[in-house]
């Protein structure tokens, strides 16, 4: 019997099949819908396989910390729904957990999850949930004491940013400030000796390009310079920025006050760097029988 994409759409939203999926189930059993969902319900792994090309934008970026070491993993799937679902949301903070135990996040998605691999855990959870899930990266940080915040929280330790600041003395509410101002402030590096090059040098060239166009002599362009890339570094560099709980004073001069020094920071948040591709239904069923 002919396939008929109303046919199409009613399998796939009552059981969160692909389109294609939904249509090769249907054609396998001649039309038939309940046999196309029993079919569809023994391909759950080959399902899961065809949803990896699926976008995954959304999820949840999971903190830990563990003595002198903290990690944040992040964790996508295509939908913020799906974030806030409780068994996703076990299964974010149990990788976080496994994350403490190496150092990248190849050797994350190898590493051993009560009996099976963190990524033979996600993928299938992938078949049990009907989305597209990845465990996109980690970072780890250590130093003397760790802190970590989460912004945006859907559950104790998850939320779309993590943030974790490194600390050579013991002050935890300090250290909960720091993460909150570069959460909020996304610093490029932590001094100017650990921003790439690069970076610095465009941005001084095209402060030189735009002080030239003044028309100004080349010494008096010169000191400008200094004056502009000053101001860069308070911008871009944490601990030359501007302290969000006291505006008159940096970071630095904020942590020297506060009787430590930050060694480090990391911070994730979901989907950030990622291309999210929008597509509507009547696109795909004119994809489907084009």
């Amino acid at each position: 019997m002919a396939i008929t994409a109303a046919m199409v759409k009613e399998l796939r939203d009552s059981t969160g099949a692909g389109m294609m999926d939904a249509k090769k189930a249907l054609t396998e059993n001649d039309g038939d819908m309940e046999a196309a969902v029993d079919w569809l319900r023994t391909k759950g792994l080959a399902k899961a396989a065809k949803k990896s090309g699926r976008t995954a934008a959304e999820g949840l970026v999971a903190v830990a910390v563990n003595g002198g070491k903290g990690v944040a993993v992040e964790v996508n799937s295509e939908t913020d729904f799906v974030a806030k679902n409780a068994d996703f949301q076990k299964m974010v903070s149990g990788i976080a957990d496994v994350a403490l135990t190496v150092n990248d996040t190849d050797a994350l998605k190898a590493a051993d999850m009560g009996g099976k691999s963190v990524e033979q855990t996600v993928t299938d959870a992938v078949a049990v949930i009907g989305e597209n899930m990845s465990v996109r990266r980690m970072t780890a940080l250590e130093g003397a004491q760790v802190v970590n915040y989460v912004h945006n929280a859907a559950a104790p330790g998850m939320g779309a940013i993590g943030v974790l600041v490194a600390l050579s003395g013991d002050n935890e509410a300090f250290g909960r400030q720091v993460a909150m101002h570069i959460a909020a402030t996304n610093p490029a590096a932590l001094n100017e000796a650990e921003l790439d090059a690069s970076v610095v040098e465009k941005e001084k060239q095209v402060q030189m390009d735009i002080a030239r166009e003044s028309g100004k002599p080349e010494a008096v362009i010169e000191k400008m310079i200094v004056g502009r890339m000053k101001k860069y570094m308070a911008e871009v560099t944490l601990l030359n920025q501007q302290f969000v709980v006291n505006p008159d004073q940096t970071v630095a001069e904020a942590a020297a006050e506060a009787g430590v020094e930050i060694t480090g920071y990391a911070r994730l948040a979901v989907g950030e760097g990622i291309e999210k591709k929008e597509e509507d239904f009547a696109a795909e069923v004119a994809k489907l029988n084009s």
